[in-house]
Parts: C-alpha cells; structure tokens; sequence
C-alpha cells in the first residue's frame, strides 16, 4: 500500500523541497521556450556533426556518378571520376574502407567500371538528389555539396518540427520530440550522403502543410519529397485511398500523388531502372555485380526468405520497430484518455502506419532510413492530443473542473 512521505524535518529536507518546487514551477512557466529552445540546440549540433564528422559510405559513389553522367558519357571515365572525388575528399583510412573488403562486392566494383556502372540504374531514380549535386557542384566540391545537403536538410527538418508544434501550443513536448529522433537515428541519418533526409525534410513539410489545410503546399512538397526517394510512391498511394475513402477534401495530396505516378513510370524509364524484383534481389538476397539484364526468375520461397531475414535484422539491429510500436502506444494511451485525433489528422496517422507496413511488405529491408520519413510525424499528430491531456492534468492537480477535450484539427 503506497502511503504519503513524511514532511521533511531537517533543514536540508526543506532546502531540498523547497528547490525542487522552484524548479518544477519554473519549468512548468517556461517550457515552451526552453523546450524550443533544447530542440533548437539538439537539431543545430547534429547539423554540424553532420558537416565536421560525416559517414563514408559506399552510396556515395553511385550518387556522385548520376550527378555527373552528363560531363562523363564514357563508363571508365565515369568510375575514375567517382573514385577519384572521394579518395580526394576522404580520409585514407574511410577510401580503403570504401575500395577494398578482401576481394568482395567493394573490391569488385572499384576495379570495374563496366560493372558499376550497371549498378546506376538503381540510384538514378533519385532524381532530384542528382540534380541538386549536379548544380551545386558547380561552385563547391562534389563531396562538399553531399554534406552541405544534409546540412540543410536537418536544419529544415528541424524548423518544420518546431513550427509544426507551436501550431498545435506543443513546444514544451519538444524535447520529447528530440528523444524520439534520437531513437530513430536522425543523426546516423544526418551524416550519410544519401537523400534519405533530404526526402524525410520536405515530406515532413508536405505533411504539415497538409494539417494546415495548404494544398499547393501540399502538392509542391509531397511530390519533390517523392522525387528525391520514389519509393514514397507506396505512402502517397495509401494515403490517397484513405482520403477517398473516408471522402476527406484533400486535393493536395490528390495532385501530387497523381503527380507522382506519372512520374514515377517516366523516370524508372529514363533511369533503366532494373525492376522491382531485380532491384529487391540485389538488396535483400544477394549483392548482384552486373545488372545489365539482370531478370531473375520471382521465387515465392526467395521473398519468404528475404522477408523474414529482413525482420529479423529490422528487430534486433535497427530501431524503426520500436519507434513505430511507441508511436502506436501512445496513440492508444491519448485515445484511452479521451484526447482522440480529429478525423483528417487520424487519416494521415493510418497512413503513415500503413504506409510503413505497406513499403515493408514490397521492399522487405531493414534499415531504418528507409522508414524515416514516416517515423516523427505521428509524433507531431499526437502533440495536440497530449498538449490537451497536460492541461487536464494541471486543471485537476491544481482542484479546478477537469477538461473534457477532445483533440481535433486545426482549421
């Protein structure tokens, strides 16, 4: 049976109680700012850890090769450029990492151009990130465009957090905001030159114009956030069907979806994108060395494989399970309390669920990057909700009638 502590009798009892309710009045006067302002420091540090400590990784050998196709038609030139830019621009130690595996996949591909070459069609796809590298290219080094990207990416994916929660009077949750990133890698994230943040930056953009009721917005941002990772194709499908579903006006999202599929079979034409099952095999079965003409045969029993290996991975080596299950929990948790979403916000959070399920269940792989982009803004959905749970808390704490409120969506 839990009973009430004694009151304190000592003098540094009372110095102790009397500083801890300082403390907790303070911050319950200033959470907002020094929330935002904990956030703010958060997303600024791994914007430089991203330019001053970035991740060597292999990727960006391909993607240095599409930004650059143009000036190098000739395959061998092509590899020497890309090999030669980063061994330029990188530690020996990170080249080595990057060149030489004991004779493996890396080994292979650094010593044949014909055979990296095949491999473009797979990155190719990300079109908008080639062009962006392209162009700034131009004025920096190629490797330098790669992190200054990423750079900016978290700098606006961190501003579009924080305006997404003082729209909804959340900042004082913000740091919360700033754990559930750290529990999804957004530095991992941050410091590879992929355009992984790059998309998850402007999706989260599109998303939020989407609650605001931004519908060119919406469109704009939904459809370059597909341009720089296609595969958000999966999502938008979900989500259009959704809101035709449950006939939620929501012509945004409509135009860049229908916008997005047309150039979704557009660009996989003009990239020589090898197919899905080829592209899957290479990913989640075996590494490929050519996939000029790569056509392997579906196998049921293959994907079965490749699906559950993939789970495994994803469970025990990568945190976008977890982080979705705590999404789901506290989802549930404000529901149960009576803080329930508004109907055009719930549509968007079954999405975003069904979104990751769906993309799992085409592409089984397991890194988390992959998933980003529809891990925080459930998050964000839910900072309403809890916002209205705080204050019914405080109300009844402080002996005031307890708030009955029920979050919806803003206008």
């Amino acid at each position: 049976m839990l009973t009430r502590s004694p009151a304190p009798t000592s003098l540094l009892d009372r110095l102790t109680e009397a500083g801890l309710a300082w403390g907790e009045g303070t911050y319950a006067r200033l959470a907002a700012p020094i929330g935002a302002a904990a956030f703010g420091l958060y997303i600024l540090l791994t914007a430089v850890t991203a330019w001053f400590m970035p991740d060597a990784n292999w990727d960006m050998l391909p993607y240095l090769a599409i930004a650059e196709e143009g000036t190098y038609p000739d395959a061998q030139a092509l590899h020497d450029y890309a090999y030669g830019t980063v061994k330029a621009d990188v530690s020996a130690g990170d080249y080595k990492t990057l060149t030489d595996d004991g004779g493996g996949f890396r080994s292979h591909m650094a010593g044949n151009a014909a055979d990296f070459h095949s491999l473009l069609g797979m990155y190719r796809i990300k079109f908008l990130y080639a062009e962006i590298l392209s162009t700034m290219s131009s004025v920096m080094s190629p490797v330098e465009a790669m992190r200054l990207v990423s750079v900016l990416s978290v700098l606006l994916f961190g501003a579009i957090a924080l305006l997404w929660l003082r729209s909804e009077g959340a900042l004082a949750l913000a740091p919360v905001v700033g754990a559930v990133l750290i529990m999804a890698d957004f530095g991992e994230a941050a410091r590879a030159s992929t355009p992984d943040l790059l998309c998850s930056a402007l999706f989260l953009g599109g998303l939020f114009a989407y609650v605001r009721g931004r519908d060119v917005a919406t469109a704009i941002l939904l459809f370059l956030a597909f341009m720089a990772r296609p595969d958000n194709i999966v999502f938008l499908a979900i989500f259009a069907v959704l809101l035709i579903a449950f006939r939620q006006k929501a012509w945004g999202v409509l135009a860049g979806f229908a916008a997005s599929l047309v150039a979704y079979f557009a660009i996989s034409h003009w990239a020589q994108h090898p197919g899905w099952w080829p592209h899957l095999w290479f990913s989640s079965i075996e590494q490929h060395y050519n996939m000029d003409g790569f056509d392997p045969p579906f196998s049921v029993v293959a994907y079965l494989k490749a699906f559950a290996a993939s789970v495994v991975r994803a469970i025990s080596l990568n945190s976008w399970v977890g982080v979705s299950v705590l999404a789901l929990a506290a989802w549930y948790a404000s529901s149960r309390a009576g803080f329930r979403l508004g109907r055009r916000a719930g549509i968007l959070f079954a999405a975003l669920v069904l979104g990751v399920l769906a993309k799992f269940t085409v592409f089984p792989i397991h890194d988390t990057r992959i998933y980003f982009p529809n891990l925080i803004p459930p998050f964000l959905l839910l900072a309403g909700p809890f916002m209205a749970l705080w204050a019914s808390v405080s109300s009844k704490g402080r002996g005031a009638a307890p708030l009955h409120v029920i979050a919806g969506d803003k206008p």
